[in-house]
């Protein structure tokens, strides 16, 4: 094994390291909390990403990488190399990028984690599995927040770093969001706010959604409740996107896909009593599950690499 590649998946909630060979295989896969402090969050991030990057090279003393793939979440300039904005980290107009190839005096490949995460499942996961040409797709990670990867005729849509923020589009029975806004779906419909509503509303502390869907399961009104909300906020968004992208496939993923069919089946359902004459998308799980943002900083990695040689 020559690993030659440093990878950083950054998310609202943990960071992602590994290395990657020239195959794409991973190697020596980690994971810790992602710190906020908000008086300089970019900073504090490339000092995590400086002591992960230690601990890698420790690990596997024969590397030599040529190259780094970053993906981060919120709004990114991947032209420019900034996070714009992350409403759950706190930067805004971050030169990501620069600040982790002075750290490594090395290449950068930037880009939006879910992005990176979607491209990564379309040619590497759930698009390869569906077996038929998917030109036209969502890929909606569902967790602490909740983006999608879109894709139109065979293109990913970035927009500049805007496209894709469906967690901050307004639903029915939205609540207050971090980012300012009120209504946002990710305040009703992530994995983050079935626990905490749960929470809040009993007093019971939940380690995450999967216990208030375990609750739901035993026939706990408040988790049938505040689940059933979710799967009605998370329906009405993927019902616009069939009125705008129309997808032929959506992929979930994301800590909320981990519930199977208990998410999919009903999502299915409501979905297909929703729409009319509007294509109706097949609803899959993600395949590459916690590795799909690292398989996509690899392919970043790479581009890196091979535009500095």
């Amino acid at each position: 094994m020559n690993p030659q590649y440093l990878l950083f998946d950054v998310g609202g909630t943990d960071i992602k390291a590994a290395f990657s060979d020239a195959a794409g295989t991973l190697h020596g896969i980690r994971r810790i909390r992602t710190q906020r402090v908000a008086s300089d969050p970019a900073h504090t991030l490339v000092e995590q990403l400086k002591t992960l990057g230690a601990e890698l090279m420790a690990e596997f003393p024969e590397s030599n990488p040529i190259a780094v793939g970053l993906l981060v979440c919120g709004i990114v300039d991947e032209a420019n190399g900034t996070g714009v904005f992350s409403a759950n980290l706190g930067w805004r107009d971050a030169p990501l990028r620069q600040l982790v190839a002075d750290a490594f005096d090395l290449p950068v490949g930037f880009g939006h984690d879910v992005l990176g995460a979607g491209v990564a499942e379309l040619r590497f996961g759930a698009g390869k599995e569906l077996g038929t040409a998917v030109d036209n797709a969502a890929v909606l990670i569902i967790g602490t927040g909740i983006a999608a990867a879109l894709f139109v005729d065979g293109r990913p849509l970035s927009a500049g770093g805007y496209a894709g923020e469906l967690g901050h589009g307004a639903v029915p029975g939205g609540l207050s969001c971090p980012c300012g806004a009120h209504g946002c779906l990710e305040t009703i419909g992530s994995a983050g706010a079935i626990a905490k509503r749960y929470e809040q509303e009993t007093g019971v502390h939940v380690a995450g959604a999967r216990e208030v869907l375990n609750a739901r399961e035993a026939g706990d009104k408040i988790a049938v409740r505040i689940w059933d909300e979710a799967i009605a906020a998370l329906t009405f968004s993927i019902a616009q996107l069939c009125c705008s992208i129309a997808p032929q496939v959506v992929i979930i993923g994301g800590g909320l896909a981990q519930a199977g069919e208990a998410l999919l089946q009903p999502l299915r359902e409501a979905l297909g009593e929703k729409l009319t004459y509007q294509r109706l998308p097949q609803i899959v799980a993600a395949q590459l599950g916690q590795d799909a943002g690292l398989r996509g900083a690899h392919l970043k990695a790479v581009a890196a690499g091979a535009q500095s040689t």
